[in-house]
């Protein structure tokens, strides 16, 4: 920022310079144009010639008379425009200060800016985004002891850097957002207990942010995100929870046995039903079975029965059929060899396959046996 009085200031000095080496060089060359001139101090010879070598030596001791108070005004002009001229580097905004007192009104931009020298300075204040780790110490609400580590993002306002310098200085982290950070953890972690600031990690960690940001908004210092990077519990508090889970574990393996256990009972019930059915109906098959060789004993008896109703000898037949060819070693009294045997289910079933050519066979045969 360019004022009127850093460029009055510089003029000045350039002005002050460039008069203070005209008067040396006319005070050095203004006598060269008059010849009745002589050296108010100069050694002469008695015709007033000048002594041999004094001349070279005025000449080095004017030339260095010249040379100093320039070189001095170089050095002054320099210093001088050092004064005036003030960078902000990238990432940072100056603030501007008048004999020490800060300008509120104002923050320059990152750049070259020109100052009054002597009087104003630029103090860059970093407004990029920066880190904080700390670790709070808190109890839960069951009075659980618990060290919270929360690393926090944050940056400067860039329009009120020069208030906060004002107001905070350099050290503003250690002033204002440590002892935000440390207040917030202990007031949230007390509404929860110990067991939901692990399960509700992440409602914890939103209303820590929202006290944080409450708390740092009145000090132009803007919070970005915030981490919750790590929950330290007590020695005795992770063993209760290591106790528990092995609980639950343990229940768990026997819930998953019960289960197990239901499924296989299931599974041989189901197996005995499917046995009693095949059992039932394997029982009914065999059921049909016996009618239908009941029916078929019943049906070859009565056709049996219509053969000797009809065909008396055919007797006479069967008994042919039942006989293996060996006289029987005992014989009746009346020399009658008893001979008739209660036909079987295969006896009957040649016997209904029988025709009237094999009628007339069976008589012959009885005629011959006769």
């Amino acid at each position: 920022m360019v004022e009127a009085s850093t460029i009055i200031a510089i003029a000045v000095s350039v002005i002050v310079i460039g008069a203070l080496g005209y008067f040396i060089y006319n005070r050095r060359f203004r006598y060269r144009g008059r010849a009745s001139f002589r050296p108010r101090f100069g050694r002469t010879t008695p015709e007033g010639e000048p002594l041999e070598g004094y001349g070279e030596g005025r000449t080095a001791r004017s030339a260095f008379r010249i040379g100093i108070p320039v070189i001095i005004g170089i050095i002054v002009l320099v210093v001088v425009l050092s004064s005036s001229i003030k960078i902000v580097e990238a990432g940072h905004k100056g603030v501007l200060t008048a004999f020490g007192a800060v300008d509120t009104t104002v923050s320059l931009n990152e750049g070259i800016h020109f100052v009054t020298p002597f009087r104003d300075n630029v103090i860059p204040i970093e407004v990029r985004t920066q880190k904080i780790v700390e670790s709070a110490a808190s109890a839960s609400k069951d009075l659980q002891d618990v060290r919270t580590e929360v690393a926090l993002n944050y940056h400067i306002s860039p329009d009120n850097a020069q208030v906060l310098y004002q107001q905070l200085g350099f050290e503003y982290a250690q002033r204002v957002i440590s002892p935000a950070i440390q207040e917030s953890v202990k007031q949230v972690t007390a509404r929860f207990n110990a067991e939901e600031l692990i399960t509700k990690r992440e409602t914890v960690k939103t209303e820590i942010e929202q006290q944080i940001k409450q708390r740092l908004a009145a000090y132009n210092v803007l919070v970005e995100t915030i981490s919750i990077t790590e929950f330290r519990f007590s020695d005795q508090f992770i063993r209760a929870v290591e106790a528990k889970v092995e609980a639950e574990q343990r229940a768990l393996q026997a819930n998953n046995e019960l289960r197990r256990i239901q499924i296989e009972a299931q599974q041989a019930e189901a197996r005995a039903l499917g046995e009693q059915k095949a059992n039932v109906a394997r029982a009914e098959g065999l059921k049909q079975a016996n009618v239908l060789e009941a029916e078929g004993e019943a049906e070859a008896i009565r056709i049996i029965d219509e053969q000797l109703r009809n065909n008396p000898n055919y007797l006479e037949w069967l008994k042919t059929q039942q006989w293996d060819g060996v006289l029987p070693l005992v014989t009746g009294g009346n020399g009658a060899t008893p001979f008739i045997e209660i036909p079987s289910g295969n006896s009957v079933q040649a016997a209904s396959t029988t025709d009237d050519t094999g009628n007339s066979t069976n008589t012959g045969n009885s005629t011959r046996g006769q």
